[in-house]
């Protein structure tokens, strides 16, 4: 696994220590407010939930061919450029195991809402996403099993019906958010004509950043109102399943050092400075031929970043790298693009072997004594890197929210895209689809509950 660039580490290093001699605050240790209950706690069954209700339209233009690929439509189905869409509709249960002990602690959650998550498992009515169970007698060790979001990155460990924004920066989507593997080879879909024919060829739901597993994890206070936070997960690396399609299984780790001084729940004013890990094999038949070959491949992720919230600011910015089994969209199902398709050994265009990276830096700012807050946002991510057929990805957001209670929000987001496979002119090779990818529109209402 390639190390990471300099630059980019001289960059966040000089940026953390700016923010903590700015001032000193604590960011939402995601760790211990998904994996826990307060200590002390007597309810046995807290219920609670949210939903999300969207419309996002796109406004990318077509090919030269009259044909469209799936940066230019709306998810989950991807057969238009616009959509309404009831995107979450989630319903959980978390508590202590009995009243007259809050060592033991469990977290249950379900997706009713169409997304990555439900669409593809096309019979399902709905899908668990969550389902964990953690003990708290070993000082310094607790130790949470079953099925539960992985420690990663700030973008998929948070909890997002608190997300600030209503899409993932491409860099989280594109390598982190995973698609697995088909069963068996599945050829790409080509670009389509609008024809309300949906645009997929994977047949498994997303990650959704959660794995089948067990953690050790848990947070210490130091000198000054320093907190050390780390977890150790050793989980099947197979997603949402419970079950695991191979005997691989995938190593997670985290660390965090925080600056506490006050607040409470995900919007503590605070600063966090984080880094993190993730390794481990995927089981895929990529070669297309005749005969049901499976091989094993690594797949690595990597991130580092800080996030600072002092209201009425904040700021965040990360940045990752990942190695092996890079997706290329999900009308490419054999990780494979261009001369490398179906074939996993070619040097041009095979995801399967190939290295990425991206970071994002976004900031957010709540007008004093108003409902109103105003997002800015910037990402880049390289898939392919260094490849024949490298592409880029840039894209801006500017948002805002009104916030018509704690638990109710409206998000307006216009984002400004472009994509290029930089090794070819404009309109050759795979620009000729990339070309005319453009701007968006999304807004979203949030409402949590109880």
């Amino acid at each position: 696994m390639k190390t990471f660039k300099t630059s980019r580490l001289v960059g966040l290093s000089l940026a953390t220590v700016a923010l903590t001699l700015s001032s000193a605050a604590f960011s939402a240790n995601w760790l211990m407010l998904q994996g826990t209950e307060k200590p002390g706690s007597t309810n046995p069954a807290n219920l609670w939930g949210f939903i999300q209700a969207q419309y996002q339209e796109d406004f990318s233009d077509k090919s030269a061919s009259n044909q469209y690929i799936p940066p230019k439509l709306i998810g989950p189905m991807l057969d238009d450029q616009s959509e309404f869409n009831i995107n979450r509709a989630r319903i959980g249960l978390r508590g202590v195991a009995t009243a007259i002990d809050d060592k033991i602690n469990y977290f249950l959650l379900a997706e009713f809402g169409r997304n990555g998550i439900t669409y593809p498992n096309k019979s399902d009515f709905v899908t668990l996403t969550d389902a964990s169970v953690t003990f708290n007698h070993i000082k310094g060790a607790r130790v949470r099993a079953g099925l539960f979001k992985t420690p990663g990155a700030e973008e998929g460990l948070q909890a997002i019906h608190v997300f600030d924004y209503v899409n993932f920066t491409n860099v989280t989507n594109q390598l982190l958010l995973e698609r697995f593997p088909n069963k068996r080879y599945t050829a790409n879909i080509g670009a389509q004509p609008l024809s309300g024919k949906e645009f997929g060829g994977f047949e498994e739901s997303v990650g959704a950043f959660r794995d089948v597993g067990i953690q050790v994890f848990d947070n210490f206070k130091v000198s000054d109102g320093w907190e050390l936070s780390y977890a150790a997960m050793y989980g099947n690396g197979n997603g949402l399943n419970f079950n695991d399609n191979d005997d691989n299984k995938d190593l997670y780790f985290y660390l965090s050092a925080e600056k506490v001084f006050g607040g409470k729940g995900p919007k503590r004013d605070g600063l966090k400075i984080f880094a993190w890990s993730q390794d481990g094999e995927r089981t895929a038949d990529l070669t297309n031929d005749a005969t049901h070959n499976p091989d094993e491949y690594d797949r690595e992720r990597r991130g580092l970043g800080i996030k600072y919230l002092n209201k009425p600011w904040r700021v965040t910015a990360e940045y990752m790298e990942g190695e092996g089994m890079i997706y290329q969209g999900v009308h490419n199902p054999s990780f494979g693009l261009g001369l490398g398709q179906g074939n996993p050994n070619s040097a041009a265009g095979s995801g399967a072997y190939a290295d990425a990276e991206g970071y994002y830096i976004e900031t957010g700012y709540r007008i004093p004594k108003t409902k109103l807050e105003l997002d800015l946002r910037y990402d880049h991510y390289v898939r392919l890197e260094g490849d024949v057929f490298e592409a880029e990805y840039n894209k801006v957001t500017v948002g805002a929210q009104y916030f018509f209670t704690k638990t109710m929000r409206l998000a307006v987001n216009y984002e400004k895209s472009d994509a290029e496979a930089t090794q070819f002119a404009g309109g050759a090779g795979p620009n000729g689809n990339l070309d005319g990818v453009d701007d968006r529109i999304a807004i979203q209402f949030t409402a949590i509950f109880p």
